[in-house]
């Protein structure tokens, strides 16, 4: 290295843009490589692409000119409409930008490359902060496009409208970016300390009193609605304020894009400096000054054994000291109730179970979901306490079915896919342990499996319980929840012995690698048909009463699909297995 110190500074600045062109180009080949693997799955998933982008366009040009038919009220639900879009979606980058970017900082393997190398611990950060955001924003802008599309057909706007509001959605996803990465690089230094693991706690009880208390709706009666029909609306719009404050980034770019859509420019661009100046005045606080902050956390994620250190219970749980006798951890005494598991499946299991509570990113992305599904518990509860309709209620029912199949498509594509893939190099030790590979990922999917299913099953029962549905027909959509639970960890299991990534020690990039996406496309098909089939048989979904023969045949057909979708991926996963090299 020379002595110079101002070439020893260019030679690191240097290093952040080879360090983008080398990913850069490795990307692209993989992006190549997915067409020379199998043509017909490629074409599969760009045809669910357009397909999405085509009915999320219709789907959103429709509703939006449904609100827009209402005379001096669709102007106002429009806009709020907007303004509540992109304040959730700011919350919701926020917390995808700080869980992508602990595992991206902290628990990556390129990362402890790069750090055993002559390269600045501000340059990694660098790289994986704009790696971090790419994959953390790239979803959104998925979303979000045919959304701004339909908007401008509805609003006739100039063709500027377009690149316009998208320069400004790229500088809007940079601030929950460096919002993300501060609370990552926090986390990261301070995660295994008791007073900041009781401040984090109680701040989000707090904010779970005031969001029930935020949250809480007042009853409408039916004279109300008959005679103070502004009223009523003024009161439904009353909790959707707080998406209007001033000082939100979502607020600057809903009132940047809704002034160019009105053809008031100078306003827009007002907001679009405003978003600009506070891009580029925070993200160069985070590139200055986030590098020597980054290096200190990932030396305390690596040096920590774990983030219960600093309590007694876990030092009086674990191994007594100058014991010889090791009896095992709550994990193990759990493990022995199952006794009639073999001890090799057993001990299996145990592994499992430990490397998911020591991966502190996994565990913290099932508390976030567990958080979801509770607000989405608590909305369901409240929006269906104004139906009187038999036929509106099974609807919402069917629908809140979807959800629920969602959610449990979400959990076995982020953490079932990547299990096999997760071995890494150190797969051939389990392959070459007595009890055989295929037993290996027997083993991992039984364990998906029933914790999938416990997680379904109580999801659906509480909501179903909330819709006030028959204990009968809770039992239906408990079964049918069991049903697809066996098909999505089938299909999550077997596509992820087919299409396995043994280079990539972050499940998150697992996942969005060509087998995961391919895998939550067949799950997001085999939920829309299962939905479709199960609602048309139903007798609850029509005015009169269907026959007999169609309910039984929504019920064949979708014990068809469910066979197809999950036994044949797996059965293809457990005959590859056999011949599996090293």
């Amino acid at each position: 290295m020379s002595d110079n110190p101002t070439a020893s500074m260019r030679g690191a600045r240097a290093l952040l843009p080879l360090l983008v062109r080398v990913n850069t180009v490795l990307a692209w080949r993989r992006l190549k490589s997915i067409r020379e693997q199998s043509s017909l799955l490629t074409a599969v998933i760009v045809l669910f692409m357009v397909g999405y982008w085509v009915l999320s366009f219709w789907l959103f040009l429709r509703g939006l000119q449904f609100v827009g038919s209402f005379m001096a009220l669709g102007t106002v639900l429009t806009e709020r409409l907007l303004y509540l879009l992109f304040a959730f979606l700011f919350a919701l980058l926020l917390l995808s930008n700080m869980v992508i970017g602990y595992t991206n900082f902290f628990r990556n393997r390129e990362a402890e490359f790069l750090v055993s190398l002559p390269v600045p611990a501000r340059t990694i950060f660098r790289w994986k902060f704009i790696e971090s955001v790419l994959l953390a924003s790239w979803a959104f802008l998925f979303l979000i496009a045919p959304l701004l599309v339909a908007f401008g057909l509805t609003q006739d706007v100039p063709w500027h409208f377009y690149p316009a509001t998208m320069g400004m959605i790229a500088l809007f996803i940079v601030l929950p970016g460096v919002a993300g990465a501060w609370l990552a690089v926090t986390l990261g230094r301070h995660l295994d300390r008791r007073s900041f693991q009781i401040a984090v706690v109680a701040l989000a009880a707090m904010l779970l009193v005031l969001a029930r208390f935020w949250w809480r709706s007042n009853p409408v009666t039916d004279d109300m609605l008959d005679t103070r029909v502004l009223g009523v609306l003024d009161q439904l719009l009353q909790k959707t304020r707080f998406a209007m404050f001033p000082f939100l980034p979502s607020y600057w770019l809903t009132t940047s894009v809704l002034q160019w859509a009105e053809g008031v420019p100078t306003l827009a661009m007002f907001f679009a400096l405003v978003l600009l100046s506070n891009v580029l005045f925070f993200g160069l606080l985070a590139f200055t000054r986030l590098g020597s902050l980054y290096y200190d956390g990932l030396s305390r994620v690596n040096s920590r054994a774990s983030i219960w250190g600093h309590w007694e219970w876990f030092h009086k749980s674990g191994r007594p000291p100058g014991a010889f006798g090791y009896s095992g951890g709550p994990v193990e005494k759990m493990a022995r109730w199952l006794w009639w598991v073999d001890p090799p499946t057993r001990a299996l299991l145990v592994k499992d179970a430990r490397m998911f509570w020591r991966d502190t990113t996994q565990w913290g992305q099932s508390i976030l979901l567990l958080g979801l599904l509770g607000v989405y518990l608590i909305n369901l509860r409240q929006f269906t306490g104004q139906l009187t309709s038999d036929y509106w209620l099974h609807l919402v029912a069917y629908l809140n079915l979807g959800a629920c199949a969602l959610n449990l498509a979400m959990l076995t594509t982020r953490f079932v896919y990547p299990q096999f893939s997760l071995e890494g190099r150190r797969l051939w030790i389990i392959g070459m342990a007595p009890m055989g590979l295929a037993k290996v990922v027997s083993a991992k999917f039984w364990l998906a499996l029933c914790t999938s299913l416990c997680m379904s099953l109580a999801l659906v029962i509480l909501s179903c319980r909330l819709l006030k549905l028959d204990w009968d027909e809770v039992v239906f959509f408990s079964a049918v929840i069991t049903v697809m639970a066996f098909a999505l960890n089938a299909l999550s299991t077997g596509m992820g012995v087919l299409y396995p990534n043994f280079k990539e020690s972050n499940p998150s990039k697992i996942v969005s690698g060509f087998g995961g996406t391919f895998c939550f496309v067949l799950s997001f098909l085999y939920i829309f048909f299962s939905v479709v089939v199960l609602s048309v048989g139903s007798s609850a979904t029509h005015s009169s009463i269907p026959p007999p023969l169609l309910g039984v045949m929504s019920v064949g057909a979708f014990l068809l699909a469910s066979i197809a979708i999950g036994v044949v991926p797996l059965k293809f996963g457990i005959h590859r297995l056999r011949h599996f090299e090293f």
